[in-house]
Parts: structure tokens; sequence; C-alpha cells
């Protein structure tokens, strides 16, 4: 027979920023609390697109989760994959044992969306796990190597084509880091490689690059890429994505062998896949104290949640879920001391995005920066956001020897062939159908 725990036990999806920020809201507070993830460690999204272009290590934006909540003594951390919600009987299904809850936070934040674009799930590369950011690293690497072997040149142009689709903070910053990787260290690395060859194309379908900034940022920004060799194209969407080529809606096709998605989010299938109902972008509509409608013990923050801000639906970044994961938590606390649950309100603390050295824009309010100053300004932000002394260091330590040197320190290719007859690729061939079969 189960003995019920007398302190209400609240379930918390994800430790992500919006998870972890309501897991330390509640720590020693009267409740037992669960945090519950498929990864064991917190990743920092914000520089993931740096791991991708070889001048983070993994392991340098990520942390273990299990070490943030050592001396939290009411925090529990469980590594499952949530599957459903069983809403009526208050528990969660998980791919191993399933976990009743008094009240739950859903903070298991978004997934890439490909918008249907045909071919774009098979071919394209996405930038969204640490994963993910290793694999895309591992092949742009790759294709270097293939193209200073590869003779005939139309083949060799394929490999030397990168196509970043959608112009917000992900894929410009990823295009401003890929060119500096290009014509950096692997224009030394690969002597025998024409480098008027390769391109950059970055795809936007707007008229205008990073659209939550201010117009004088989008423009700056724009002129940057162009500046540092990369083709911004407006007004240009993509049709299809096929193994070497992206096809546009005007039929005009690209050959390459990279297509790198980053044109949209949507919130995570586990609200819909327990009838909560969602929006088309997969996010749940929740009332103003963030709780879910007909369900009060139940609240969706960060880039699950669809919340209205004035005549606006607050964007999927950091400060939102930081700000709401810490609102669901102090209202569960309101909640369980019989009092009513308070609205959220979100106090915007500006926007940023780095282009690439010493190249960055910052909005605050109604006053912008650009040029060294944001990208000053960038650096201590995100260097100070980063959980634990270790990756802060590691983090200083490789910028610094990027800055000073012009080196990316790790541009190699994990995993690699190992004579023990290992079934992992060295250097994939460039399409995801035959990195499936390299694994066979």
């Amino acid at each position: 027979m189960e003995i019920k725990n007398s302190k209400p036990k609240v379930v918390i999806i994800g430790a992500g920023f919006g998870g972890l920020w309501a897991a330390r809201t509640l720590a020693h507070q009267p409740v037992d609390v669960v945090v519950v993830d498929r990864n064991n460690y917190h990743t920092f999204l914000a520089l993931l697109y740096q791991v991708a272009a070889a001048e983070l290590d993994a392991e340098d934006i990520a942390y273990p989760v299990r070490s943030v909540f050592w001396n939290k003594p009411n925090i529990d951390f469980i590594l499952a994959h949530a599957r459903r919600v069983d809403l009526q009987n208050n528990r969660i299904e998980t791919d191993g044992e399933t976990i009743h809850y008094d009240y739950l936070i859903l903070a298991n934040g978004s997934v890439t969306s490909t918008f249907g674009v045909p071919g774009v799930e098979e071919h394209a590369y996405f930038l969204k796990t640490l994963e993910e950011a290793v694999a895309l690293k591992n092949h742009i690497i790759c294709c270097f190597e293939a193209a200073s072997r590869e003779t005939g040149n139309d083949n060799k142009k394929a490999l030397l084509t990168f196509v970043i689709v959608g112009g917000g903070a992900t894929g410009v910053e990823y295009s401003g880091a890929l060119a500096e990787l290009i014509h950096g260290p692997l224009i030394r690395d690969y002597p025998t490689i024409d480098f008027a060859d390769v391109r950059i194309e970055l795809l936007e379908a707007a008229d205008h690059l990073v659209g939550h900034m201010p117009k004088t940022l989008r423009d700056y920004t724009a002129r940057q890429l162009r500046k540092m060799g990369v083709d911004v194209r407006l007004k240009t969407a993509v049709a299809e994505v096929t193994k070497d080529k992206a096809i546009l809606k005007d039929q005009e096709a690209i050959p390459t062998r990279t297509v790198i998605w980053t044109a949209g989010v949507r919130g995570e299938e586990l609200p819909a896949d327990s009838a909560i109902r969602v929006g088309r972008d997969g996010r749940v509509s929740v009332q103003d104290t963030l709780q879910v409608q007909d369900h009060p013990n139940i609240y969706v923050i960060g880039d699950l949640a669809a919340i209205q801000d004035d005549s606006r639906v607050l964007p999927m970044v950091a400060q939102v879920a930081i700000q709401s994961g810490v609102t669901a938590a102090k209202n569960i606390l309101l909640q369980v001391a019989g009092k009513s649950a308070a609205a959220f309100r979100y106090a915007d603390r500006g926007s940023m995005i780095a282009i690439g050295r010493k190249a960055a824009g910052v909005a605050i309010g109604k006053r912008t920066f650009k040029g060294f100053i944001a990208w000053i300004m960038w650096l201590i932000i995100h260097l100070f956001n980063l959980i634990g002394f270790r990756n802060r260091v590691m983090v200083l330590t490789n910028w610094a020897w990027d800055y000073l040197l012009y080196e990316r320190a790790v541009r190699y290719v994990f995993p690699s062939r190992m004579p023990s007859g290992s079934k992992a690729c060295a250097c994939a061939p460039a399409s995801h159908e035959d990195d499936k079969q390299c694994a066979d």
C-alpha cells in the first residue's frame, strides 16, 4: 500500500531555463519537487550554434542537472521521457515509471518545425539539441575533407555550398560563426581548396532578418553578414529539400550537400498527446496565471506556453522561460497556502544577437547598441548566465583563444572510425540516409 507524503508533490517536466528556475524557486519550500527530463544535463541553448561552428565543445555548454540540486534536499531528478499526462488521475506516463503529481509544470520547450516542407525532415540538418550541433559540426568538417579530395568541379562546389534557412537569431548567429570558421582556421587547414568556391547562403522568407530587433539593428545585421561573405537572400522561401539540392519557390535549385534548417520551432508534443488544447504552433494558450484552462494544478511555461502580453504573444526566448518559471512556482506556493494564483507580468530586459568577431546588436528598451560595445555586452551577459564555474572558465578560454589566435580549438570529428570495428563513421557521407547506412 502506497503511503502518501504529507507534502504536496510538484513535478516539473523539462530541465531547461524555465524548469530549472521553477525548481530553484521551490527549493527549501514545503513541497516535494521532482524534475523529469530525457537528458540528465541542462543545455545553454544560446551558445549551441558555437558548438556547431567548432568554437566550443559540447561539454562547455552542458551542466549535470543533479549537480544543480545537490544541496536542495526537497528536489529530486528522474531521467525519463514523459510520454503522456493522465489528466484525470494526476499521473505522468514515462518510458519508465508512472509519476504521480499534485501540481505539474510543463516546461519541456520546443522542437524544430519544418512547416511541412518536403524533404526537410529527411535531408536537412537541425540546430536544436547538443547531438544535432555535434552532428552538424562533424558534417561541415567532413564536407571540406571530401572537397579536398574531390576531382569533379560540380561535386566540389556542392560540397562547399552551405544553405542556412531562416533569418532569425539562430540562423544569423550560425551564419556569422560559420563564415569565421571557414575563412579563418579552415582556409589554413585545406590549402588545396579554392575558397572562392565556398558559398554561405542565408535564406529568409521575410523582407528582413531578426524580425524581433529594431530596424537599425536588422539593417546592421544584414550589412555585417554580407561584409563577412554571407549571401543574404531576403524574400526567398524553400519549396523542397533533396539530398543534393535546395529547391526554392521560384524553382531555382541550389546544388548543395548541406541545408541547415533554422526557420522555426513549435511546441513539444506532450500537451497535444495528453489532450491539452494547443494552437497551430503546438503551444498552449494559458491563462494570465500560466494555468491551463480547467486544470488549475497544471502550469505551462517557456517555449511551450502561448503567453499573451497586451496585443502580442511572448516570444520563445530564455527570459520568458525564466520569468514564467519563477511565477509558476510562486503561484503553486500560493495555492498550497490556500491563496489565489497571481497574474504573470513580463519584464522585457531587451534582446541581443552576435554576428561575429566584434560585431553584435543589443536592444534595451528604446536604446540600441551595435559593434564592439554590443559584442562585449553580449559576451559578459552570456558568460554570466552560464551554469557552472568550470563551464564559464572553459567558454572564456575558448573565446580568448579564438579571438587572439583566430583558432577554433575543437574542429575535430567525433565519433571516429575505430580499428576495433566500431560502427561509427569518421566522416559520414553528406546525407542523413547515408549516415543511417553508416551506422547499420
